[in-house]
């Protein structure tokens, strides 16, 4: 007679059902807070830049009874407040005059195509002659063609800008809201942060020293990354509009924008737009011009990044800028603009989590 097919333990069933309701429940949770994920995300962050400035300020009051609790309020509030307003103010000033200015720059290339065809046309030819010799004859593009498809293309980029400010005036209500649910967030956690923090350690089942060491890398990624690239792209882009704007480059906003952009870039970094612009005033005649502003704006901007970034960060985010670069990359690619952020932070956590893991099972990979 076969034995009896051996059940496993109450207890272990009831660990069974118990894990798959948490479980269960936290994707119900994960469900209800995505809508909210962008703005939580970025009041974490701006919290944690802007965050030690309040801690110090009430260190050292003595806040209690019932005035403190109106003070604590009270300073909660202004700063929540005055983070919006430092952060958003500059932005919606800088995004409006970007637009316009693009807006003026695609005009000005259209019309310039349009009606200065004999500046340019023996670029056009000597395009299309290097394009059929490359090609050995296979392609064969016509210079007149190729200004009118230039202007098309040009006429389409506008209008589809034309229609992108009417789409964003239409969601302005949805982006207000939005920003009054961060002006919440930043509130509550400039109020109770330290509370906050201490209940995220102990809901997440992690020994206590590895959260708190995860939690810890967590801010120091990101300060570090703010100071160490945000910002240091936010200097450059800054000191590329004084140099544009004083050598009366058309757009300047929009090419110190790109500035912003290419200086997270290896190797290249913010030279792939001042030195373009440079060839193109010398080889329109204005040699001495050219030179002064390849040399002024390579001064100003490109090695600025060397100075800034080791006073940044001072050696504490260990990863090649390649790696930097591409999980930047990579990241906006995922997850849109959040990626500026995540993508770097999750590489960095990732190679914490690991050093944990090895550390924990004494496994040595020297």
């Amino acid at each position: 007679m076969s034995d009896p097919v051996s059940m496993p333990p109450p207890k272990t069933v009831q660990n069974i059902v118990f894990g798959a309701i948490l479980v269960a429940l936290f994707l119900l949770v994960c469900r209800l807070f995505a809508p909210f994920f962008t703005v939580l995300l970025w009041s974490i962050l701006l919290y944690i830049i802007f965050g030690p400035i309040h801690q110090r300020l009430t260190k050292n009051m003595k806040l209690k009874g019932h005035w403190g609790i109106i003070v604590k309020n009270l300073l909660a509030a202004v700063f929540s407040l005055g983070t919006i307003v430092l952060i958003m103010v500059p932005i919606f000033f800088v995004i409006f005059q970007f637009y316009r200015q693009i807006l003026d720059l695609i005009r000005f290339a259209r019309d310039y195509i349009s009606f200065n065809h004999e500046h340019y046309a023996e670029y056009l030819n000597y395009l299309s002659n290097l394009i059929k010799d490359l090609t050995t004859g296979l392609v064969v593009i016509d210079p007149v063609e190729l200004q009118r498809r230039l202007i098309q293309l040009l006429s389409m980029i506008l209008q589809r800008l034309l229609r992108m400010s009417s789409s964003i005036a239409m969601n302005i209500g949805s982006f207000a809201t939005g920003l009054v649910f961060m002006l919440f967030c930043l509130f509550f956690f400039y109020l109770d942060g330290p509370y906050l923090s201490r209940l995220l350690r102990r809901v997440i089942p992690i020994r206590r020293d590895y959260m708190s060491a995860l939690m810890g890398k967590f801010k120091e990624i990101t300060r570090n990354l703010f100071l160490g690239y945000i910002m240091v792209a936010l200097v450059q882009a800054i000191m590329g509009y004084i140099v544009f704007t004083v050598f009366r480059v058309k757009g300047s906003l929009v090419f110190a924008g790109l500035v912003l952009i290419c200086s997270f870039i290896p190797m290249f970094g913010a030279g792939l737009v001042w030195i373009p612009l440079g060839l193109v005033r010398i080889f329109s005649g204005n040699v001495l011009g050219g030179i002064a502003f390849l040399a002024i704006s390579g001064f100003f901007i490109s090695l600025l990044d060397n100075f800034l970034r080791p006073f940044f960060l001072q050696n504490r985010i260990q990863l090649h800028p390649l790696v930097i670069f591409v999980s930047i990359l990579g990241g906006i690619t995922v997850m849109g603009f959040n990626g500026l952020i995540l993508g770097p932070m999750i590489v960095i956590l990732f190679l914490t989590v690991l050093d944990l893991f090895l550390t924990e099972h004494n496994i040595n990979l020297d």
